[in-house]
This record gives C-alpha cells, structure tokens and sequence, in this order.
C-alpha cells in the first residue's frame, strides 16, 4: 500500500470518545505526544445520547484531568439510588454512608463535549472523519496506523496505539484470534429511553414492577431521562410520547408516578443490553480501553466509569514508559483493568437479574427476586456490598 503521507507521534489514539479524547488529555498533560483518530464527524460523536452517573472515582479523573470545571457547575451530586418494587416496597443505594462517597450525574455527552474544548484549548491533534483505519505491525517496536482523508492516504508513526474505537471498532479485531478470547451474554429485552426538557425527581429511582423494569435518572435540574424495559422487538413509532409516559407511571409506586413531570421528548431511542468481555486488553504495542474491550448492560450504571478507569491506568502506564522507561505498569496494564471490568460485569449482570423481568422466569423466581430486595433493605451488611460495587471500588495500584 502506497502512503502519500507520514506523521510521528508517541501514541495513536484510534477513537474520538470520551475515552479516546480523555486519554489524549491526560497524555497532554504529562507532555506525551498523541495523535487521535475518529471515524466519525465531531457532530455525530456528539449527537450520541449515553448514560450519565458518575462514580466518584471517575468525578475525581475528569477533575485531575482539567475537565472538571462545567460538571462541577451543572452536575447533580446525590447519594445513591432508590429501588421500588411490589408497587410500594423501597430500598436507598445510600452511597456516601456505606461507601462514604456520593455519586455525580452528569451526562456523557457533556463530558465528550467538555473534552473536545479541552483538546481545541491545548492545540490537541483530533483528527475526524478518518476513514479506512488500519493498524500494522502491532506486535513490533514499531507499530504504525493508516488512514484516509480527503483522499490521501496517510501512516502514524508511533510508539504505541490505544484503541479505543468501541466495540464495532477495528483495534480489537487486530488483536489476532487464537491471542484472544470473547465472553457474551445477550439478554432477551431492551431498553426505550427517552429524555425530556423537564425537571428530573430529587433521586435516581429503580423499579421492579410486573410489568417490568424502570428508571427514572436526571442529566441536570432540567433534563430527565427515563427508561422502560422494552422487547426486543420493540419500534419507536409504537411508542409515541403519550404512551411511554402512561406506561413508565404505571410501574412506579403513585407517590412517585405522580412526582414524574411529563413533557415532549427530545430524544427517543432503544438499547438491546449484552454483557461482552475481551481478553486479554493488550497485544504486542496495542491497549485497548473502553467499549472496544468490555460492554455492561446499562443497569449497573457502569460503562462510563469502565472506560474512565481504564484511561487512568492506561494514561498512567504510557506515561511512565514513555517518560521514565518504567514499564511494568504497561506489562501489568490488561490484568489489572480486567479486574475491574469483571468486577463491573459481574455487579451489572447480578443487578440486571435482579430488576428485570425475564420471558421464563415462573412464580418462585419472582418471590425469589422480592426476598432478596427484601435482605438487602433490612442488611447493613447487604447494603455495604451494594452501595460499595455501585459507588466504584478504589484504583489499584502495583503491590
């Protein structure tokens, strides 16, 4: 293949995300050179609509990482999360007393935002709409990507690439098969989630109704964002906004149902939910964070924070070999931000089970669900568990 042209840099970030952009900030700042790819024009990345509780963990990244300033402002900190269910039963996630941190709510769209000001400030190299990425010789000193924009194909030179290009991506497919090896799990309904220009309640509120699961988050005091478990089969033009409110308020206690300020939907969409996991996160000169490595179903209030924690390790890895010639926090890179994503997964897929209704589940599953609500609101011991997987474990450092 003929390359017109050539470019240098210490780290080709493929992926313009919030991992993507977040990980070339953090670099920035510890002044190693990075060039970011996306596939994708700046007004498409930030037209996606995704979720918006923050660890506290991840709060205190986005902070270290000078991109703190508007979600201090605007985000909504509280301290956890209600679960209803059996249409009056109630249980508090309260994070800051069994876990003494709270939780932010801030959207990531408003991150991906923040960020892309940040890299426009400091004269970051975030380069759109790139077209026909290839990564080479990724299990070599001397790793490059290719691409092509306007016409002209271009090589990054480099000494390391971070894919972080999602799951639908090209860096994870580099990582040859038989090196690697995929955990799935799809679940049998999806979610309809719409936000609306209205005032959000004081509290994120989960509900396990018989008509199946629910939410009720908030993005900022005039931001809302709902969900209702769907079918998978499930088309948007059934749901005009009429019905999706009738139907969220049926599967909330009516104190709450009636608290739900309603309006015009300004976004509508369907989420399938799956569990995915890739080992290992790292081949030869290629790391992989965020969705090109691991998806959570959106239960656990996780994927966000995934993708946080692996930039802090990765970011901390890099700068280290790059700037001091240390590399065991890159040789040590995948199975520590493995820990944390099985960590995540785990909590996602037991909360999703434990909140939804499923196809075959038969009576004593259902009873069996409600005991357990029922433990954990009546166990300090329970509910030290939750709240301290809900609120984010602390970051591991090497032993």
């Amino acid at each position: 293949m003929r390359f017109e042209e050539f470019l240098k840099t210490g780290v080709a970030i493929v992926g313009g995300g919030p991992a993507g952009l977040l990980l070339s900030q953090r670099l920035h700042l510890e002044g190693v050179e990075n060039v970011v790819l996306e596939c994708q024009s700046r007004e498409h990345v930030l037209s996606r609509i995704r979720a918006g509780v923050l660890e506290w963990g991840s709060v205190e990244v986005l902070r270290d990482s000078d991109v703190g300033g508007r979600m201090d402002t605007d985000g909504q900190v509280h301290d956890g999360a209600d679960i209803v269910w059996s249409g009056e039963h109630r249980l508090t996630i309260d994070t800051k007393k069994y876990a003494d941190r709270p939780m932010m709510a801030y959207g990531q769209t408003n991150i991906t935002e923040d960020l892309y000001a940040a890299r426009d400030a400091m004269g970051g190299v975030v380069i759109n709409e790139a077209d026909e990425v290839t990564l080479r010789d990724i299990d070599t000193h001397h790793p490059s990507v290719g691409y092509t924009k306007n016409g002209e194909r271009i090589r990054i030179d480099c000494e390391f690439i971070a894919g972080c290009d999602g799951f639908h991506g090209v860096s994870r497919q580099a990582i040859p098969a038989a090196k690697r090896q995929e955990f799935e799990k799809e679940y049998p309904f999806g979610w309809l989630g719409i936000l609306s220009e209205t005032p959000p309640l004081p509290d994120l509120i989960y509900a396990n109704s018989e008509r199946g699961f629910a939410l009720c988050s908030m993005r900022n005091p005039m931001l809302s964002r709902y969900y209702i478990q769907c079918k998978l089969e499930t088309k948007l033009d059934e749901w005009p906004d009429d019905r999706f409110w009738e139907e969220l308020k049926l599967r909330f206690p009516k104190d709450i149902a009636d608290a739900i300020v309603t309006g015009p939907s300004i976004e509508k969409s369907i989420a399938p939910l799956r569990s995915f996991v890739s080992e290992p996160m790292s081949y030869g000169r290629l790391f992989l964070a965020g969705d090109a490595a691991h998806i959570v179903p959106p239960t656990g209030a996780k994927g966000i924070n995934l993708a946080i924690s692996d930039v802090f390790y990765l970011s901390r890895a890099l700068v280290a070999q790059i700037k001091r010639g240390d590399e065991r926090y890159l040789l040590s890179y995948s199975d520590m931000a493995l820990r944390r994503v099985w960590g995540a997964a785990r909590f996602s897929w037991w909360l999703t089970g434990l909140l939804h209704r499923f196809p075959q589940q038969v009576p004593f599953d259902l009873r069996a669900q409600e005991q357990e609500l029922s433990y954990l609101a009546s166990s300090d011991t329970g509910m030290r568990s939750l709240c301290e997987q809900y609120a984010g474990l602390p970051f591991e450092d090497l032993g």
